[in-house]
Formats: C-alpha cells, sequence, structure tokens
C-alpha cells in the first residue's frame, strides 16, 4: 500500500513539473492597459513626476542586493535621481529591482508580488543570476530559475557578477527614459579619456 502511496505522489510531483516547464518555457506579458483619457501633455506630466520619484521594491535575493544597497550609500546617492524610497510593501512600489539568484521555490513569490504592483510598472533584472541563472545555468539544474524574464516581463537588464552600482544607476536612467522619451541625466565620460597622454 505505501508502494501505491508513493507512486500516486511521484505521479502527482510529475505532472506539476510538466505544468511549471510548460508555464516557463513562453516568457511572461505584461498586462498593462493603456490609460482611459489620453491627453497627451497631461500624460507627460504625470510621466515626468513618475520617473523623478521611482519607488523601487526592497527585492534583495543574493550578492547583487549588497551592491544594490551600497548604491543607496552617499557616494552614489541614488536619492538624487528620485529612486531612494524603497518600499518594503509590493502595493506601494513601481519597480521590481531583482537582484540575486531566483530558484523555482521562490518564483510563484516572486510572481505573485509582480501581480501586487499598482500600474504602471516595471521590472529591472540586476546581475547574471537573475538574467540568465548565472554560474547556476548548466545542464542538470534543478532548482535555479534560467532568468527572471520566465516568469514577469522584463523591462531593463543590468548585467555583471555582480553589477557596479553605476551600471544600477544606468539602469534607473533607462527606465525613467522609457518612461519619458528622454535622458535627463548626462552620460558618464570614460575614465580613459580623463587620463593625461603620458600616462602619469
Amino acid at each position: 500500500m505505501t508502494n501505491t502511496i508513493w507512486a500516486e505522489e511521484t505521479a502527482s510531483w510529475a505532472e506539476e513539473a510538466a505544468k511549471w516547464a510548460e508555464e516557463t518555457a513562453k516568457p511572461a506579458q505584461s498586462l498593462i492597459r493603456p490609460p482611459l483619457l489620453n491627453v497627451k501633455p497631461l500624460n507627460y506630466v504625470f510621466d515626468v513626476t513618475r520617473a523623478m520619484s521611482i519607488w523601487p521594491l526592497t527585492f534583495g535575493l543574493a550578492c547583487c542586493a549588497i551592491e544594490m544597497m551600497s548604491a543607496s550609500m552617499a557616494r552614489w546617492d541614488i536619492s538624487r535621481f528620485g529612486a531612494e524610497v524603497f518600499r518594503p510593501s509590493a502595493r506601494q512600489a513601481d519597480l521590481m529591482l531583482v537582484a540575486g539568484t531566483v530558484v523555482k521555490k521562490l518564483a510563484p513569490a516572486v510572481r505573485r508580488l509582480y501581480e501586487q504592483m499598482p500600474a504602471p510598472k516595471f521590472v529591472l533584472a540586476m546581475g547574471n543570476c537573475a538574467i540568465s541563472g548565472g554560474p547556476f545555468k548548466f545542464e542538470g539544474n534543478y532548482s535555479v530559475l534560467e532568468g527572471v524574464d520566465k516568469i514577469v516581463p522584463v523591462d531593463i537588464y543590468v548585467p555583471g557578477c555582480p553589477p557596479r552600482p553605476e551600471a544600477l544607476l544606468e539602469g534607473i536612467f533607462a527606465i525613467q527614459q522609457k518612461l519619458t522619451g528622454r535622458r535627463f541625466w548626462p552620460v558618464a565620460k570614460p575614465v580613459a579619456a580623463e587620463l593625461p597622454e603620458d600616462g602619469a
């Protein structure tokens, strides 16, 4: 009798695994509808105010979260760009910063948090683990999700292992540009352009 119960449980697990594989095979899609009243000047004002007051969801999963936290410190000061209010609740956030490794067991919670966010909402995948599984992507991988874009639609990818705080700021600027259609902050010059020719 024990073998029969075990066989039934194994069959149900196999069905759940097949259902999960089918759901994650297709890319996630956004369900945001266009505005009911479309007045372009008014929408532009709303978009600029949204871009200058992005509220990220506190969602650090691995080592990339350390870089995300350091971006809010005095040296990089993410608050200059209006994104310092890290929210503990998805219902108060409009940007999900997925910073780190997403395991398959955590995937339903990530999806639920995304669905709880009010529209318009954006997702920024920070680091190689969130983008593609990073060093955990190999044949026979059973626990790590190979890219958060399998469960939620990702707007901006910030590569690196881990990406530096400057890269996160560039990702925030890309979200702002996506909202308003223009970049508000100057592009950083390469470090090599600042060095003298003799190299001293």
